[in-house]
């Protein structure tokens, strides 16, 4: 399998099936291709018919869009159990996954993912309303599956929709509680996402 992905210190969506991938020990090989270069859309378009990445090419299947990437893989490797384990909280965790999907505009433009980036007492009261919807979704995870990750002590597909917002967090100096911290702990210390920051930071 090749994965597709932009470049690492700022494409948020290829973080999501790069680490859900190398969290699970799936093989496949990375493709990084240039997000801002003059011919960056034309390169994307080999690969992807939407022109944006990430893009997952297992032989002849291409899917493309992380939350397709994430139910193929889903599919294809049911031993993984990469959604929770029972239907009520895989429901659960597709609704949350999906409104990741969708929203949180302002968040999204006001406070871009880019892991070289750290800026203390930002101010991110216009994206106040995303942020403390955000964090609302985390408690309401935790306080139904105990936590430590959102649906209780095995990483999800959930976890790794939210990766990249744990890092705008770090990044922007969003204020949160011990519980909200501690996830953000949890997150940024995974072996696999340590090795993404690390390399987005060496990118120019």
């Amino acid at each position: 399998m090749k994965l597709i992905i932009g470049n690492k210190k700022t494409s948020s969506w290829s973080l999501r099936p790069w680490l859900l991938m190398r969290y699970f020990n799936i093989a496949f090989e990375e493709v990084k291709l240039e997000l801002y270069a003059s011919e960056s859309s034309a390169a994307i378009h080999q690969y992807s018919p939407s022109s944006k990445v990430p893009a997952l090419l297992d032989n002849e299947m291409l899917v493309w869009d992380s939350l397709a990437i994430f139910e193929y893989l889903n599919e294809k490797y049911p031993e993984k159990k990469m959604w929770p384990f029972t239907k009520e909280q895989r429901a659960h965790a597709r609704s949350v996954c999906c409104e990741m999907h969708s929203g949180f505009h302002v968040m999204r433009e006001l406070m871009t993912h880019n892991v070289k980036v750290y800026h203390p007492n930002f101010d991110y009261s216009p994206a106040l309303k995303d942020v403390q919807r955000i964090i609302e979704i985390w408690h309401d995870c935790f306080e139904r599956s105990g936590g430590p990750f959102l649906f209780g002590s095995q990483f999800t597909i959930a976890d790794a929709m939210f990766a990249p917002v744990v890092n705008r967090f770090v990044s922007y100096d969003v204020k949160c509680n011990s519980v909200t911290l501690d996830y953000i702990k949890l997150i940024r210390s995974l072996p696999a996402h340590q090795e993404w920051i690390a390399a987005g930071i060496k990118e120019v």
